[in-house]
């Protein structure tokens, strides 16, 4: 006959069978947390996030990870760290593995990529730069001499020397600024002080079609830096003559409008040639779509602008017209 079971007894086991419920509860609510806690965490991480089970199935995954869901069927399920290309973008891939889970991430270090190879283009342009300088002053210096001395026939022949002395120049300059840095020296000066040097400029750039040009007939007084403004200038200028140069049109417009306002100088630049065909890309270092282009105007030009309190945008109409801010301040 079975033994039968106290008031007391049945009471203790009540109890004991509450408690353990309760200590399920509190272990199932901190495995809860926990669990939480470690989503959040991979959510939070820069990188993409895979946790995948033995049979190669997806675990746990962060947003970034189902946006690169693609890229998952590319990793390959080793232990060393490897670089990966997709969607033009470059990652570095790693994993680890624990008991029966393995752990993949997929970090984009497409921008680091490209900061270290301009860095690196940058360098090597600075080092070439710096020994091109001094042939190039000779030639400049030789050809003004000659100038001088040889038979009116021949002058055309030495300013085409001196044209192409001036271009290479540019370039320097520009290469050994983006290498350096932009350093403002502010200083007050009117426009038409700077209007003659971008006529000068004109001059010696040289081009083979009949451009008008047209710029701002009112003088007012800007305060910056007038050799890095009127590099910035030149820039867009020799930019658009360039544009008409490949144009099919024999004859071609620039034209440089003024706007004052409150707090800021802007200017707009626009002209007839042909439209800009990498737009994405414009103010990107080292890349460029003319023939005669080194890559580095319109990034040095929106340097100079910022270091003006201003910026350098490309406004998208039928004109291939770009806009120049300056703080009067």
């Amino acid at each position: 006959m079975a033994e039968s079971i106290t008031v007391e007894e049945l009471n203790l086991l009540i109890e004991q069978t509450y408690k353990v419920e309760n200590e399920f509860n509190e272990l199932k609510a901190s495995y809860t947390h926990l669990q939480n806690t470690v989503e959040k965490v991979v959510e939070f991480l820069p990188n993409a996030i895979w946790i995948l089970n033995d049979d190669n199935s997806v675990f746990l995954q962060n947003s970034k990870a189902r946006e690169l869901w693609q890229l998952l069927k590319l990793i390959e399920l080793q232990e060393d760290d490897y670089e990966i290309q997709f969607e033009n973008r470059s990652y570095i891939v790693k994993s680890s593995t624990y008991k029966d889970k393995m752990m993949l991430s997929a970090t984009d270090i497409t921008e680091q990529k490209r900061k270290e190879n301009l860095a690196t283009m940058g360098q090597m342009a600075a080092h070439l730069s710096h020994e091109i300088r001094n042939p190039i002053g000779a030639i400049s210096l030789m050809s003004s001499t000659l100038k001088k001395r040889v038979i009116p026939e021949n002058i055309p022949i030495v300013e085409e020397i001196q044209k192409s002395v001036y271009r290479i120049d540019r370039i320097i300059k520009a290469t050994l600024m983006f290498s350096k840095g932009i350093d403002v020296k502010k200083r007050k000066f009117n426009f038409s002080e700077l209007r003659q040097a971008i006529d000068m400029a004109i001059d010696y750039y040289g081009f083979s079609k009949e451009i008008e040009f047209i710029f701002p007939k009112q003088d007012f007084e800007l305060d910056g830096d007038r050799d890095l403004l009127e590099m910035l200038f030149t820039n867009f200028i020799v930019n658009a003559i360039d544009a008409i140069e490949e144009d099919d049109n024999e004859d071609g417009r620039i034209e440089l409008t003024y706007i004052e306002e409150q707090n800021f100088h802007r200017f707009q630049v626009a002209d007839s040639g042909v439209a800009v065909s990498d737009e994405e890309n414009l103010f990107e270092a080292f890349k460029s779509t003319k023939v005669k282009g080194n890559g580095l105007g319109l990034v040095l030009s929106k340097q100079i602008a910022q270091a003006h309190g201003g910026d350098v945008v490309f406004l998208n109409d039928s004109q291939k017209m770009f806009e120049i801010t300056l703080s009067k301040f």
